[in-house]
C-alpha cells in the first residue's frame, strides 16, 4: 500500500512540476520576446514601421490638412501686415522695408509649410539616429537565464506535495501578472508611434502659425512636441538597460522561486518606467 501511494505522490509531483515549469517558461519567453524586440521597435522610423500607415497618413497631410493650412497661413499673414502697418504709426509712418519684410516672411512660412512632412522626419531621423547609437547600452541580454530554470526545478522536485501544490498557485498568479505586463510593454511601445503617426498627420496647422509673434507659440509648442516624442525613445533604451542589469543580477541562492518573483517585480518596475517615459520627455523638453 505505501508503494502504491508513494508511487501516487511520486506521480502529483511530476505533474505539478511540470506545469510550474510550463507556466513560467513560456510566460517569461513572451516576454523576453517583448522586452528583447523593444529596441529594434523603438530604433524604426515611422516610414519604415509601417510603410502602409505611413502612407495614409502623408496622403491625409498633404491632401486635407495642408489646404486648411493654407487658409490659416493666410489669415495669419494678413493679420500680420495689418499689425505692421497699425503700429507704424496708424499708417503715417511708412517704410516701404516693412513690405520686404512682410514678404520675406510669408515667403519663408510658405517654404516651411510646402517641406512640412520632410521637416518632420528630419526631426525623427535625428532622434532615430541618437536611439540607433545608445542599443549598445544593453550589454546583457533581457531574456531569463536558462540556469534559473534549470535551479527551480531542481528545488521544485526536492520539495514535497504539499508546498509544490501552493507554488502551482503561485505560477497561475505569475501567469496572469506577466501576460498583463506583456499587453502593457506591446501598448507602450506601439501607443507611441501612433502618437507620433497622429502628430505627423496635422504638422502642417502649427507650422503655418510660426510667422506671427502672437500664434507662433502654437508652432513652437508642437515643435517641442516632436522632439520630446522622438527623444522619448532614448528614454525607453535607457529603461531596458536598467532593467536588463537588474535581470543578470538576480541570483538564485536557494530561493529559485524568489528569484522568479524579484523578475516579475524588475518587469512591472520597467513598465512604471515605460509610463513614465512619455511625460519626462515631455517635461523635459518643456510641452507637458
Amino acid at each position: 500500500m505505501d508503494t502504491i501511494i508513494n508511487a501516487i505522490v511520486e506521480w502529483l509531483k511530476g505533474v505539478l512540476v511540470d506545469g510550474i515549469m510550463g507556466n513560467l517558461d513560456g510566460l517569461f519567453n513572451n516576454v523576453n520576446e517583448q522586452v528583447g524586440g523593444i529596441a529594434a521597435q523603438v530604433g524604426t522610423s515611422p516610414a519604415d514601421f509601417n510603410a502602409g500607415v505611413f502612407s495614409m497618413i502623408r496622403h491625409i497631410s498633404e491632401t486635407v490638412v495642408l489646404p486648411i493650412a493654407g487658409i490659416i497661413l493666410t489669415f495669419v499673414m494678413t493679420y500680420e501686415l495689418i499689425r505692421m502697418l497699425i503700429d507704424r504709426n496708424n499708417l503715417h509712418d511708412i517704410d516701404t522695408w516693412m513690405f520686404f519684410k512682410w514678404i520675406f516672411k510669408t515667403f519663408v512660412t510658405v517654404t516651411i509649410l510646402t517641406n512640412t512632412f520632410n521637416i518632420v522626419l528630419a526631426v525623427f531621423d535625428v532622434s532615430q539616429h541618437v536611439i540607433q547609437q545608445s542599443a549598445g547600452l544593453i550589454q546583457s541580454g533581457t531574456e531569463i537565464t536558462p540556469d534559473i530554470m534549470d535551479s527551480l526545478r531542481t528545488d521544485l522536485e526536492a520539495m514535497e506535495l504539499g508546498p509544490l501544490f501552493g507554488l502551482f498557485l503561485q505560477s497561475f498568479l505569475v501567469q496572469f501578472t506577466m501576460t498583463a505586463l506583456n499587453i502593457v510593454i506591446f501598448v507602450i511601445v506601439y501607443g507611441r508611434m501612433i502618437e507620433i503617426y497622429l502628430l505627423t498627420s496635422l504638422a502642417p496647422i502649427p507650422f503655418s502659425t510660426v510667422a506671427n509673434r502672437e500664434t507662433g507659440h502654437m508652432g513652437q509648442n508642437y515643435f517641442r512636441s516632436l522632439c520630446a516624442v522622438g527623444f522619448q525613445g532614448l528614454l525607453i533604451m535607457v529603461c531596458v538597460a536598467i532593467y536588463a542589469v537588474l535581470i543578470q543580477g538576480i541570483a538564485t541562492d536557494g530561493d529559485p522561486m524568489g528569484a522568479i518573483w524579484r523578475c516579475v517585480g524588475y518587469t512591472v518596475l520597467l513598465c512604471f518606467s515605460l509610463f513614465k517615459t512619455g511625460s519626462l520627455s515631455k517635461s523635459i523638453f518643456g510641452t507637458g
